[in-house]
C-alpha cells in the first residue's frame, strides 16, 4: 500500500541537473542533479537524492544537512585543510556554517535532508 503523502525516496523522479556557479568551480566539470522529493510548507525542511560528477567546488551551507551516502567517493575539505573522505554507508550532519570544497571523486549519489532555520 502507498499512502500519497509520504515522500518515497526511493521512487525515481525526474531531475534537476545544473553545474555549480562559475565563481565556485575550482576543477573538473561536475554536473549534478537533483531529484527532490519533499518540501515543508514552510520551505525549511527538504528531502531528496543529490548526484555529481567528478570535479571539485566551493560549498557555503547555510543550512543544516544529514547526508548518507549510496554511492560512490567525496573528499570534503574544510577551511582549515582537512579532509573527510565519505563513500557508500556513510552517514553525517554538515552543520550551516561550513564553508569548504566538495570533490568527487568517483560519481557520488546520496540521500539529503536539509533544515533552514
Amino acid at each position: 500500500m502507498q499512502i500519497r503523502d509520504i515522500a518515497d525516496l526511493s521512487r525515481e523522479l525526474p531531475a534537476h541537473r545544473y553545474l555549480p556557479r562559475p565563481e565556485r568551480l575550482i576543477s573538473g566539470h561536475p554536473e549534478q542533479s537533483v531529484q527532490h522529493h519533499f518540501s515543508s510548507t514552510n520551505g525549511q525542511f527538504n528531502a531528496g537524492v543529490w548526484q555529481g560528477e567528478p570535479g571539485r567546488w566551493r560549498v557555503v551551507y547555510t543550512e543544516d544537512e544529514y547526508c548518507e551516502i549510496l554511492s560512490g567517493r567525496s573528499l570534503i575539505h574544510d577551511r582549515n585543510g582537512h579532509v573527510k573522505v565519505v563513500e557508500a554507508g556513510d552517514r553525517f550532519v554538515i552543520p550551516a556554517g561550513f564553508e569548504g570544497i566538495w570533490e568527487v571523486v568517483d560519481t557520488c549519489k546520496k540521500v539529503y535532508v536539509t533544515f533552514e532555520a
